[in-house]
Protein backbone atom coordinates (compact mmCIF):
# COMPACT_ATOMS: atom_id res chain seq x y z
CA UNK A 1 0.00 0.00 0.00
CA UNK A 2 2.65 2.39 1.24
CA UNK A 3 4.29 1.64 -2.41
CA UNK A 4 1.49 2.09 -4.05
CA UNK A 5 0.55 5.57 -2.61
CA UNK A 6 4.10 6.46 -3.62
CA UNK A 7 3.40 6.04 -7.24
CA UNK A 8 0.29 8.22 -6.96
CA UNK A 9 1.64 10.82 -5.62
CA UNK A 10 4.58 10.80 -7.96
CA UNK A 11 2.24 10.60 -11.65
CA UNK A 12 1.86 14.19 -11.59
CA UNK A 13 5.45 14.52 -11.84
CA UNK A 14 6.24 12.10 -14.06
CA UNK A 15 3.54 12.73 -16.44
CA UNK A 16 5.14 16.29 -16.70
CA UNK A 17 8.30 14.77 -18.00
CA UNK A 18 6.99 12.65 -20.73
CA UNK A 19 4.70 14.97 -22.08
CA UNK A 20 6.18 18.87 -21.99
CA UNK A 21 4.03 21.48 -23.35
CA UNK A 22 3.93 21.71 -26.91
CA UNK A 23 6.39 23.57 -28.81
CA UNK A 24 8.35 23.44 -25.49
CA UNK A 25 11.62 21.73 -25.19
CA UNK A 26 11.43 19.24 -22.27
CA UNK A 27 12.79 20.85 -19.34
CA UNK A 28 14.37 18.30 -16.76
CA UNK A 29 12.19 17.28 -13.90
CA UNK A 30 13.90 16.37 -10.46
CA UNK A 31 12.07 13.18 -9.54
CA UNK A 32 12.13 13.17 -5.48
CA UNK A 33 14.41 10.64 -4.13
CA UNK A 34 11.56 8.48 -2.36
CA UNK A 35 9.67 8.06 -6.03
CA UNK A 36 13.17 6.52 -7.43
CA UNK A 37 13.36 4.65 -4.72
CA UNK A 38 9.99 3.53 -4.66
CA UNK A 39 10.25 2.35 -8.63
CA UNK A 40 13.47 0.22 -8.34
CA UNK A 41 11.81 -1.48 -5.43
CA UNK A 42 9.28 -2.74 -7.90
CA UNK A 43 9.61 -6.12 -8.51
CA UNK A 44 10.33 -7.25 -12.31
CA UNK A 45 7.36 -9.22 -13.70
CA UNK A 46 9.89 -11.44 -16.05
CA UNK A 47 11.74 -11.96 -12.83
CA UNK A 48 9.03 -12.80 -10.79
CA UNK A 49 7.64 -15.49 -13.43
CA UNK A 50 10.29 -16.77 -14.10
CA UNK A 51 11.12 -17.29 -10.54
CA UNK A 52 7.30 -18.99 -10.04
CA UNK A 53 8.63 -21.02 -12.55
CA UNK A 54 11.87 -22.45 -10.72
CA UNK A 55 10.15 -22.76 -7.96
CA UNK A 56 7.41 -25.35 -9.45
CA UNK A 57 10.67 -27.40 -11.25
CA UNK A 58 11.95 -27.84 -8.03
CA UNK A 59 9.16 -29.20 -6.55
CA UNK A 60 8.57 -31.57 -9.95
CA UNK A 61 12.17 -32.62 -8.82
CA UNK A 62 10.88 -34.29 -5.62
CA UNK A 63 7.30 -35.26 -6.59
CA UNK A 64 7.06 -36.92 -8.54
CA UNK A 65 11.30 -36.81 -9.70
CA UNK A 66 12.87 -38.45 -6.67
CA UNK A 67 9.52 -40.30 -5.61
CA UNK A 68 9.53 -42.34 -9.12
CA UNK A 69 13.58 -42.42 -9.01
CA UNK A 70 13.81 -43.87 -5.73
CA UNK A 71 10.79 -46.10 -6.09
CA UNK A 72 11.85 -47.81 -9.02
CA UNK A 73 15.58 -48.60 -7.57
CA UNK A 74 14.30 -50.05 -4.57
CA UNK A 75 12.59 -53.98 -4.24
CA UNK A 76 8.66 -54.19 -5.22
CA UNK A 77 7.78 -54.81 -1.88
CA UNK A 78 8.99 -51.81 -0.59
CA UNK A 79 8.03 -48.75 -3.87
CA UNK A 80 5.19 -47.67 -1.86
CA UNK A 81 6.99 -47.08 1.21
CA UNK A 82 9.65 -44.62 -0.08
CA UNK A 83 7.03 -42.83 -2.70
CA UNK A 84 5.23 -41.97 0.94
CA UNK A 85 8.16 -41.17 2.61
CA UNK A 86 9.23 -38.03 0.01
CA UNK A 87 5.55 -37.26 -0.50
CA UNK A 88 5.45 -36.63 3.64
CA UNK A 89 8.67 -34.99 3.97
CA UNK A 90 7.99 -32.83 1.23
CA UNK A 91 4.64 -31.56 3.05
CA UNK A 92 5.79 -31.72 6.64
CA UNK A 93 8.80 -29.32 5.90
CA UNK A 94 6.68 -26.94 4.03
CA UNK A 95 4.79 -26.12 6.62
CA UNK A 96 7.72 -26.21 8.89
CA UNK A 97 9.39 -23.93 6.66
CA UNK A 98 6.85 -21.57 6.93
CA UNK A 99 6.03 -21.77 10.80
CA UNK A 100 9.70 -21.19 11.95
CA UNK A 101 12.28 -22.77 8.88
CA UNK A 102 12.38 -19.48 6.91
CA UNK A 103 12.87 -17.08 10.10
CA UNK A 104 15.76 -19.62 11.57
CA UNK A 105 17.76 -19.50 7.79
CA UNK A 106 16.83 -15.93 6.46
CA UNK A 107 15.35 -14.25 9.70
CA UNK A 108 17.74 -11.03 9.69
CA UNK A 109 19.62 -12.20 12.66
CA UNK A 110 23.44 -11.12 13.05
CA UNK A 111 24.18 -14.10 13.95
CA UNK A 112 26.99 -16.38 12.15
CA UNK A 113 24.74 -19.53 12.66
CA UNK A 114 21.03 -18.80 12.90
CA UNK A 115 18.48 -16.59 11.52
CA UNK A 116 16.93 -15.47 14.67
CA UNK A 117 12.70 -15.77 15.16
CA UNK A 118 12.10 -12.36 13.90
CA UNK A 119 10.24 -13.91 11.13
CA UNK A 120 8.47 -16.60 13.14
CA UNK A 121 4.89 -17.35 11.09
CA UNK A 122 6.44 -15.06 8.45
CA UNK A 123 5.72 -12.32 10.69
CA UNK A 124 5.70 -8.99 8.94
CA UNK A 125 6.02 -10.36 4.99
CA UNK A 126 2.97 -9.10 2.78
CA UNK A 127 2.12 -9.36 -0.65
CA UNK A 128 3.88 -6.25 -0.95
CA UNK A 129 7.58 -7.22 1.10
CA UNK A 130 10.22 -7.22 -1.97
CA UNK A 131 14.00 -9.37 -1.74
CA UNK A 132 16.81 -8.63 -3.51
CA UNK A 133 18.59 -10.20 -6.14
CA UNK A 134 22.46 -10.15 -7.26
CA UNK A 135 21.77 -6.84 -8.61
CA UNK A 136 19.29 -3.67 -7.67
CA UNK A 137 16.78 -6.14 -8.89
CA UNK A 138 13.67 -7.22 -6.26
CA UNK A 139 11.23 -10.18 -6.20
CA UNK A 140 8.37 -10.39 -3.80
CA UNK A 141 9.56 -12.30 -0.46
CA UNK A 142 6.92 -14.73 -0.60
CA UNK A 143 8.36 -16.28 -3.76
CA UNK A 144 11.71 -16.50 -2.39
CA UNK A 145 10.22 -17.74 0.67
CA UNK A 146 8.33 -20.61 -1.80
CA UNK A 147 11.66 -20.97 -3.56
CA UNK A 148 13.86 -21.61 -0.87
CA UNK A 149 10.95 -23.78 0.59
CA UNK A 150 11.19 -26.04 -2.27
CA UNK A 151 15.01 -26.76 -1.33
CA UNK A 152 14.44 -27.49 2.19
CA UNK A 153 11.61 -30.00 0.88
CA UNK A 154 14.10 -31.94 -1.30
CA UNK A 155 17.02 -32.35 0.61
CA UNK A 156 15.63 -34.43 3.78
CA UNK A 157 14.12 -36.55 1.11
CA UNK A 158 17.12 -37.30 -0.37
CA UNK A 159 18.21 -38.79 2.78
CA UNK A 160 16.01 -41.50 2.96
CA UNK A 161 17.21 -43.54 -0.28
CA UNK A 162 20.59 -44.36 2.33
CA UNK A 163 18.56 -46.14 4.58
CA UNK A 164 15.80 -47.54 2.09
CA UNK A 165 13.66 -50.79 2.64
CA UNK A 166 14.47 -50.81 6.88
CA UNK A 167 13.32 -47.53 8.56
CA UNK A 168 10.73 -47.11 10.20
CA UNK A 169 8.12 -44.40 8.97
CA UNK A 170 7.27 -43.01 12.12
CA UNK A 171 11.56 -42.62 12.58
CA UNK A 172 11.98 -41.30 9.32
CA UNK A 173 9.33 -38.74 9.76
CA UNK A 174 10.74 -37.72 13.33
CA UNK A 175 14.31 -37.71 11.92
CA UNK A 176 13.54 -35.20 8.92
CA UNK A 177 11.36 -32.82 11.02
CA UNK A 178 14.61 -33.01 13.62
CA UNK A 179 17.18 -32.62 10.80
CA UNK A 180 15.96 -29.89 9.07
CA UNK A 181 15.71 -27.83 12.64
CA UNK A 182 19.26 -28.62 13.83
CA UNK A 183 20.97 -29.22 10.39
CA UNK A 184 19.81 -28.11 7.46
CA UNK A 185 17.92 -24.73 8.76
CA UNK A 186 21.56 -23.33 10.20
CA UNK A 187 23.63 -24.79 6.91
CA UNK A 188 21.55 -22.58 5.14
CA UNK A 189 21.91 -19.87 7.36
CA UNK A 190 25.87 -20.06 7.28
CA UNK A 191 25.92 -20.67 3.60
CA UNK A 192 23.25 -18.19 2.11
CA UNK A 193 22.63 -15.06 4.53
CA UNK A 194 24.47 -12.61 3.95
CA UNK A 195 25.54 -12.71 7.71
CA UNK A 196 26.35 -16.45 7.57
CA UNK A 197 29.30 -17.50 8.46
CA UNK A 198 30.35 -19.15 5.49
CA UNK A 199 29.11 -16.62 3.24
CA UNK A 200 31.36 -14.28 5.20
CA UNK A 201 34.12 -16.73 4.41
CA UNK A 202 33.31 -15.67 1.12
CA UNK A 203 32.59 -19.46 0.31
CA UNK A 204 30.98 -20.20 -2.59
CA UNK A 205 28.12 -22.11 -3.09
CA UNK A 206 25.59 -21.02 -6.15
CA UNK A 207 23.19 -23.61 -5.81
CA UNK A 208 23.46 -25.70 -2.78
CA UNK A 209 26.36 -27.94 -2.99
CA UNK A 210 27.25 -27.56 0.41
CA UNK A 211 23.80 -27.16 2.26
CA UNK A 212 21.99 -29.60 0.22
CA UNK A 213 24.04 -32.58 -1.06
CA UNK A 214 26.73 -32.90 1.07
CA UNK A 215 24.56 -32.08 3.91
CA UNK A 216 22.18 -35.38 2.95
CA UNK A 217 25.17 -37.53 1.85
CA UNK A 218 26.37 -37.55 5.38
CA UNK A 219 23.29 -37.70 7.17
CA UNK A 220 22.49 -40.85 5.07
CA UNK A 221 26.39 -42.35 5.43
CA UNK A 222 25.52 -41.68 9.44
CA UNK A 223 21.94 -43.15 8.82
CA UNK A 224 23.01 -45.98 7.05
CA UNK A 225 25.52 -47.13 9.32
CA UNK A 226 23.02 -46.83 12.39
CA UNK A 227 20.04 -48.57 10.97
CA UNK A 228 22.68 -51.04 9.56
CA UNK A 229 22.21 -53.58 6.71
CA UNK A 230 19.50 -54.94 4.97
CA UNK A 231 18.86 -58.71 5.90
CA UNK A 232 20.04 -60.67 3.35
CA UNK A 233 22.47 -58.30 1.32
CA UNK A 234 24.83 -59.98 -0.38
CA UNK A 235 23.07 -63.15 -0.82
CA UNK A 236 19.37 -62.01 -1.72
CA UNK A 237 18.11 -60.69 -5.16
CA UNK A 238 17.78 -56.89 -4.11
CA UNK A 239 17.45 -55.73 -7.87
CA UNK A 240 15.51 -52.70 -8.62
CA UNK A 241 12.15 -53.22 -8.90
CA UNK A 242 11.63 -51.18 -12.63
CA UNK A 243 14.20 -49.48 -14.07
CA UNK A 244 12.10 -47.90 -16.44
CA UNK A 245 10.36 -45.54 -13.53
CA UNK A 246 13.64 -45.07 -12.24
CA UNK A 247 14.58 -43.25 -15.31
CA UNK A 248 11.82 -41.47 -15.96
CA UNK A 249 12.51 -40.44 -12.41
CA UNK A 250 16.00 -39.09 -13.24
CA UNK A 251 14.99 -37.48 -16.42
CA UNK A 252 12.38 -35.84 -14.05
CA UNK A 253 15.44 -34.81 -12.06
CA UNK A 254 17.43 -33.53 -14.85
CA UNK A 255 14.68 -31.52 -16.01
CA UNK A 256 13.75 -30.06 -12.92
CA UNK A 257 16.97 -29.07 -11.91
CA UNK A 258 17.38 -26.09 -14.36
CA UNK A 259 14.63 -24.78 -11.72
CA UNK A 260 17.05 -25.58 -9.19
CA UNK A 261 20.49 -24.00 -10.64
CA UNK A 262 18.83 -21.48 -12.90
CA UNK A 263 16.50 -20.63 -10.26
CA UNK A 264 19.54 -19.76 -7.65
CA UNK A 265 20.26 -16.63 -9.74
CA UNK A 266 17.34 -14.93 -8.38
CA UNK A 267 16.62 -13.41 -11.57
CA UNK A 268 16.18 -14.04 -16.07
CA UNK A 269 19.61 -12.97 -17.09
CA UNK A 270 22.91 -13.84 -18.67
CA UNK A 271 23.78 -15.44 -15.42
CA UNK A 272 20.83 -17.40 -15.38
CA UNK A 273 21.70 -18.89 -19.24
CA UNK A 274 25.11 -19.72 -17.64
CA UNK A 275 23.69 -22.38 -15.26
CA UNK A 276 21.25 -23.65 -17.88
CA UNK A 277 24.32 -24.45 -20.67
CA UNK A 278 26.63 -25.59 -17.14
CA UNK A 279 22.98 -28.01 -16.12
CA UNK A 280 23.18 -29.24 -19.46
CA UNK A 281 26.58 -30.04 -20.00
CA UNK A 282 27.99 -31.07 -16.98
CA UNK A 283 25.14 -34.27 -17.05
CA UNK A 284 25.54 -35.08 -19.86
CA UNK A 285 29.66 -35.48 -19.57
CA UNK A 286 28.88 -37.20 -16.47
CA UNK A 287 26.41 -39.48 -17.83
CA UNK A 288 29.07 -40.24 -20.74
CA UNK A 289 31.86 -40.73 -18.29
CA UNK A 290 30.32 -43.59 -16.26
CA UNK A 291 29.04 -45.66 -19.64
CA UNK A 292 32.75 -45.74 -20.25
CA UNK A 293 34.21 -46.34 -17.16
CA UNK A 294 31.28 -49.52 -16.88
CA UNK A 295 32.32 -50.73 -20.28
CA UNK A 296 35.92 -51.14 -19.15
CA UNK A 297 34.86 -51.93 -15.56
CA UNK A 298 32.38 -54.59 -16.17
CA UNK A 299 32.36 -55.17 -19.78
CA UNK A 300 28.48 -53.35 -20.28
CA UNK A 301 27.43 -49.74 -19.81
CA UNK A 302 24.15 -50.21 -17.92
CA UNK A 303 21.15 -47.96 -17.43
CA UNK A 304 21.54 -47.93 -13.40
CA UNK A 305 24.95 -46.36 -14.64
CA UNK A 306 23.92 -43.85 -16.64
CA UNK A 307 21.29 -42.42 -14.39
CA UNK A 308 23.63 -42.76 -11.36
CA UNK A 309 26.44 -40.67 -13.94
CA UNK A 310 23.22 -37.98 -14.83
CA UNK A 311 22.53 -37.67 -10.92
CA UNK A 312 26.16 -37.29 -9.98
CA UNK A 313 26.95 -34.50 -12.77
CA UNK A 314 24.36 -32.81 -11.58
CA UNK A 315 25.04 -32.60 -8.19
CA UNK A 316 28.65 -31.52 -9.25
CA UNK A 317 28.10 -29.01 -10.96
CA UNK A 318 24.91 -27.28 -8.46
CA UNK A 319 27.75 -24.89 -6.19
CA UNK A 320 29.30 -24.00 -9.63
CA UNK A 321 26.34 -23.54 -11.83
CA UNK A 322 26.19 -19.96 -12.45
CA UNK A 323 30.02 -19.68 -11.28
CA UNK A 324 31.78 -21.47 -13.96
CA UNK A 325 32.03 -21.74 -17.71
CA UNK A 326 30.51 -24.57 -19.52
CA UNK A 327 34.01 -26.20 -20.30
CA UNK A 328 34.64 -26.27 -16.47
CA UNK A 329 31.05 -27.80 -16.18
CA UNK A 330 31.81 -30.66 -18.38
CA UNK A 331 35.24 -31.42 -16.58
CA UNK A 332 32.97 -31.27 -13.13
CA UNK A 333 31.28 -33.73 -14.95
CA UNK A 334 33.43 -36.12 -15.59
CA UNK A 335 35.53 -35.54 -12.63
CA UNK A 336 32.43 -36.43 -10.46
CA UNK A 337 31.72 -39.40 -12.44
CA UNK A 338 34.56 -41.39 -11.88
CA UNK A 339 34.99 -40.21 -8.11
CA UNK A 340 31.55 -41.21 -7.68
CA UNK A 341 31.78 -44.43 -9.57
CA UNK A 342 34.65 -45.34 -7.48
CA UNK A 343 32.97 -44.71 -3.78
CA UNK A 344 29.82 -46.32 -5.40
CA UNK A 345 31.89 -49.72 -7.05
CA UNK A 346 34.97 -50.07 -4.71
CA UNK A 347 34.74 -47.99 -1.22
CA UNK A 348 31.08 -49.13 -0.37
CA UNK A 349 31.72 -52.77 -1.13
CA UNK A 350 35.30 -52.99 1.02
CA UNK A 351 34.53 -50.63 3.60
CA UNK A 352 30.40 -52.75 3.77
CA UNK A 353 28.61 -50.36 4.81
CA UNK A 354 24.40 -50.25 3.09
CA UNK A 355 24.21 -47.20 1.40
CA UNK A 356 20.88 -48.60 -0.07
CA UNK A 357 20.89 -45.88 -3.11
CA UNK A 358 24.33 -44.46 -2.95
CA UNK A 359 23.09 -41.14 -1.09
CA UNK A 360 26.45 -40.83 0.19
CA UNK A 361 28.70 -42.30 -3.27
CA UNK A 362 26.70 -40.05 -5.50
CA UNK A 363 25.14 -36.69 -3.32
CA UNK A 364 27.87 -36.71 -0.69
CA UNK A 365 31.04 -37.14 -2.80
CA UNK A 366 29.74 -35.15 -6.18
CA UNK A 367 28.95 -32.57 -3.79
CA UNK A 368 32.39 -32.34 -2.43
CA UNK A 369 33.77 -32.58 -6.03
CA UNK A 370 31.84 -29.68 -6.89
CA UNK A 371 32.37 -27.57 -3.76
CA UNK A 372 35.84 -27.71 -4.24
CA UNK A 373 36.18 -27.90 -7.67
CA UNK A 374 34.33 -24.41 -7.72
CA UNK A 375 37.19 -22.95 -6.30
CA UNK A 376 39.42 -23.87 -8.82
CA UNK A 377 36.94 -23.24 -11.90
CA UNK A 378 35.55 -20.19 -11.31
CA UNK A 379 39.14 -18.67 -12.63
CA UNK A 380 38.70 -16.36 -15.22
CA UNK A 381 41.81 -17.99 -17.13
CA UNK A 382 39.30 -21.37 -16.77
CA UNK A 383 36.45 -19.84 -18.05
CA UNK A 384 34.79 -18.88 -14.75
CA UNK A 385 33.36 -15.32 -13.56
CA UNK A 386 36.60 -15.01 -11.54
CA UNK A 387 37.55 -14.18 -7.73
CA UNK A 388 36.74 -11.20 -5.60
CA UNK A 389 38.99 -8.71 -5.61
CA UNK A 390 42.26 -9.46 -3.43
CA UNK A 391 41.20 -13.37 -3.88
CA UNK A 392 43.70 -15.87 -5.29
CA UNK A 393 43.03 -19.45 -6.45
CA UNK A 394 44.49 -20.96 -3.75
CA UNK A 395 43.10 -18.69 -1.04
CA UNK A 396 39.12 -19.77 -2.32
CA UNK A 397 40.22 -23.34 -2.81
CA UNK A 398 41.31 -22.94 0.91
CA UNK A 399 37.92 -21.35 1.83
CA UNK A 400 35.76 -24.39 -0.25
CA UNK A 401 37.60 -26.62 1.63
CA UNK A 402 36.96 -25.18 5.23
CA UNK A 403 33.29 -25.00 4.25
CA UNK A 404 33.38 -28.49 3.48
CA UNK A 405 34.50 -29.57 6.97
CA UNK A 406 32.39 -27.32 8.71
CA UNK A 407 29.68 -28.66 6.79
CA UNK A 408 30.51 -32.32 7.12
CA UNK A 409 31.31 -32.16 10.65
CA UNK A 410 28.52 -29.97 11.71
CA UNK A 411 26.32 -32.46 10.06
CA UNK A 412 27.69 -35.87 10.64
CA UNK A 413 27.95 -34.71 14.81
CA UNK A 414 24.24 -33.46 15.21
CA UNK A 415 22.95 -36.03 12.47
CA UNK A 416 24.39 -39.07 15.02
CA UNK A 417 22.60 -37.13 17.79
CA UNK A 418 19.48 -36.99 16.38
CA UNK A 419 19.21 -40.90 14.93
CA UNK A 420 20.32 -42.00 18.92
CA UNK A 421 17.21 -39.30 19.77
CA UNK A 422 14.81 -41.15 17.52
CA UNK A 423 16.05 -44.38 18.31
CA UNK A 424 15.07 -43.97 21.96
CA UNK A 425 11.28 -42.41 21.29
CA UNK A 426 10.81 -44.70 18.61
CA UNK A 427 13.43 -47.01 17.50
CA UNK A 428 14.76 -46.68 13.93
CA UNK A 429 14.07 -50.16 12.70
CA UNK A 430 10.89 -52.38 11.92
CA UNK A 431 11.59 -55.84 12.83
CA UNK A 432 12.83 -58.50 10.82
CA UNK A 433 9.27 -60.25 10.62
CA UNK A 434 8.07 -56.72 8.91
CA UNK A 435 11.77 -56.41 6.45
CA UNK A 436 10.81 -59.57 5.04
CA UNK A 437 7.51 -58.81 4.06
CA UNK A 438 8.03 -55.61 2.84
CA UNK A 439 7.29 -51.72 4.16
CA UNK A 440 4.65 -51.32 1.91
CA UNK A 441 1.83 -53.90 2.61
CA UNK A 442 3.41 -53.32 7.08
CA UNK A 443 3.59 -49.52 6.86
CA UNK A 444 1.04 -48.45 4.76
CA UNK A 445 -1.44 -51.66 4.09
CA UNK A 446 -0.86 -50.89 0.42
CA UNK A 447 0.85 -53.16 -2.45
CA UNK A 448 2.71 -50.95 -5.33
CA UNK A 449 1.54 -53.52 -7.66
CA UNK A 450 -1.20 -56.32 -8.01
CA UNK A 451 -1.47 -59.40 -10.08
Amino acid sequence: MKLTKVLLAATPLLALAAFPALGQDPAPVEVPEAVAEAVAAIPNPGNTTWMITATVLVLFMTVPGLALFYGGLVRSKNMLSVLMQVLMIAAVVSIIWVIYGYSFSFGGSESPYWGGTAKLFLAGVTADSISATFSDEVIPEYIFICFQMSFAMITPALIVGAFAERMKFGAVMLFSVLWVTFVYFPIAHMVWDANGLLFAWGALDFAGGTVVHINAGIAGLVGCIMVGKRIGLGKDMMAPNSMVLAMVGAAMLWVGWFGFNAGSNLEANGGTTLAVINTLVATAAAIVAWAIIESFTRGKASMLGAISGLVAGLVAVTPAAGLVGPMGAIVLGIVASILCYFFVAVVKPAVGYDDSLDVFGIHGIGGIVGAIGTGVLVSESLGGIGYAEGVTMAGQVWTQILAVLVTIVWCGVVSIVLYKIVDLIIGLRVTPEVEREGLDLAAHGEAAYHQ
